[in-house]
């Protein structure tokens, strides 16, 4: 097991560091249709991640049914390109084209002396019928083709390697001066002794993790050489296979989990499945053996999420308003250019006046915008509606909260001053859908902006089928929910159906019900 860095005095700075954004706990719910992953501070879910495993024909052809694209590396063919969009369309054997925008593209330009800030030609990078190699950075969605990029990387646990690109770039999170030098003199000497030894076939850099802070040399070369081995491999099957093919799988979601998620401050990690676990102990045994005794296989009632409510914390990141302790609330609405959010104070009034009230709502809006922000996976352009204060300590004491609070954002955040009008903006980066998309959908005309989707509500009625069957072992089960929930299931995922039928003792009826709203269900033993 490698060392940790033996120098009291970085040690203690980076230990500090890595305290205010450690996870005491990570749990992993491992559902018919879906796994999920929450984060957890205490007993509170600060981080949510889902990713849906039910069938899709695209990702049924890259031979991992219903995992996510993200991270997969893909040989294929530019289809066409389109100056008007400076973009291209480009074949991975999905059922519909990838979409590589000209930014994207930049590396494979062959034009010199272009600035950085400007936008390259999309035909002087990539040309009809040329073979490239390119990765998903983001899932396909409705009508949408997986979006590609030609800046192919290698995440590993500590580093990340960066083919056909020089240099060392660390990680914004790693704020301590002394630790950045360290690491920087470290990743440095070890890219220039792989290029130098050919050790991945052509030149490459590395971008360090936050996960690095404190790692001994001997770890970050073992990472290292991890990312060669497999960047060589992805060379190898390339040169063996013909445009369009897959020639790299990022991990499954557990092992991904395990990648992303846990650091040597994680407490505990929980897994509710037993195939899931084993997952997680090889992925420990390969990468991270001193977490392998961590991992821990839930066998309690329902699911790991059951214990801590975490599918009520769930349901409260889809609501816009959110209940402060003093009977203020927030409201939260999205849009495609910003999320707004707006600070009410409600009823409550101060004893001292209306300036103490004006504080104390903000400050506890505040952490309750920390909470939603991380919960639900917002990212892009924040725009807060504060209640108006007069003095400027108390504008510090709410803007300090909320800078404190994204300080244990794993997620890039930078906060900005408060205006004269109260507004604060502030941008997170997008690193994955947010909530809010991934389980609902804009209605209609229904007076409400949005509804859950169908398949989130069928994985609802999942484990409440599961539920019910735990309690009741072999009765037969009647599971009703609206004809457009249950026709989701049957027609469209019937090998979920066959699954569910499989894990639970007594037999299943699915009963579509017309007078069900599309978010209501009844689970329960059938009526003799």
């Amino acid at each position: 097991m490698p060392e940790r860095v033996l120098d009291v005095t970085a040690g203690e700075r980076v230990e500090a560091h890595r305290k205010r954004r450690m996870a005491d706990e990570v749990l992993i719910n491992v559902g018919l249709g879906e796994i999920r992953v929450a984060v957890m501070d205490g007993d509170a879910p600060v981080e949510l991640v889902l990713e849906r495993t039910s069938e899709d024909d695209l990702q049924v052809k890259t031979g991992r049914a219903g995992h996510s694209l993200l991270g997969n590396i893909f040989y294929g063919r530019v289809q066409r390109v389109l100056p008007g969009m400076q973009a291209a369309f480009v074949d991975v054997g999905l059922s519909r084209a990838g979409f590589l925008g000209a930014r994207e593209a930049r590396c494979l330009c062959e034009l010199t002396g272009l600035d950085e800030r400007t936008l390259p030609p999309i035909s002087s990078c990539v040309t009809e019928g040329e073979a490239i190699l390119v990765q998903a950075v983001k899932d396909p969605i409705g009508e949408k083709g997986v979006r590609l990029s030609a800046n192919v990387t290698l995440p590993g646990r500590l580093l990340v390697l960066v083919p056909n690109q020089s240099g060392v770039v660390l990680s914004r999170r790693i704020d301590d001066e002394m630790e950045r030098e360290r690491l920087t003199a470290m990743v440095s000497g070890l890219a220039e002794r792989f290029n130098a030894m050919g050790v991945t076939g052509e030149p490459a850099g590395f971008i360090v993790r936050t996960a690095a802070m404190g790692m001994t040399e001997e770890a970050l070369m073992e990472d290292a050489r991890r990312l060669a081995d497999d960047w060589a491999e992805v060379r190898a099957i390339q040169k063996k296979s013909s445009p369009p093919s897959v020639v790299f799988h990022d991990l499954d979601p557990v092992a991904k989990t395990m990648r992303d998620f846990v650091s040597m401050d994680t407490a505990r990690v929980q897994i509710d499945d037993a195939t899931a676990y084993d997952e997680a102990i090889r992925y420990c045994k390969r990468a991270m053996p001193h977490m392998a005794e961590r991992v821990s296989l839930y066998n309690g009632p329902g699911t790991v999420f059951d214990q801590y409510d975490i599918d009520g914390a769930i349901e409260q990141a889809l609501d816009p308003r959110v209940e402060l302790p003093s009977g203020g609330w927030i409201t939260i609405e999205t849009t495609e250019a910003l999320t707004a959010i707006d600070v009410n104070s409600g009823r409550y009034t101060a004893a001292t006046g209306l300036e103490e009230t004006s504080v104390r709502s903000n400050i506890e809006a505040a952490q309750a915008i920390v909470d939603q922000v991380r919960l639900r996976g917002t990212g892009g352009l924040i725009v807060i509606d504060f209640i108006h204060m007069n003095d400027p300590a108390n504008i510090e004491k709410v803007l300090a909260t909320l800078q404190e609070g994204f300080d244990k954002d794993r997620v890039p955040t930078q906060v900005s001053a408060m205006s004269e009008f109260g507004l604060v903006e502030m941008t997170r980066k997008r690193v994955r859908e947010p909530l809010e998309k991934l389980l609902t959908e804009p209605v209609y005309g229904d007076g409400r902006p949005r509804m859950k989707t169908r398949g989130t509500v069928a994985n609802e009625l999942l484990r409440a089928i599961e539920r019910v069957a735990a309690r009741y072992p072999g009765a037969p089960i009647s599971a009703r929910a609206s004809y457009d929930v249950i026709a989701w299931l049957q027609e469209s995922h019937p090998r979920l159906v066959e699954s569910l039928q499989a894990r639970v003792a007594g037999p299943v009826r699915l009963e579509p019900m017309c007078g069900f709203d599309r978010e209501q269900i009844d689970v329960g033993p059938q009526r003799p």
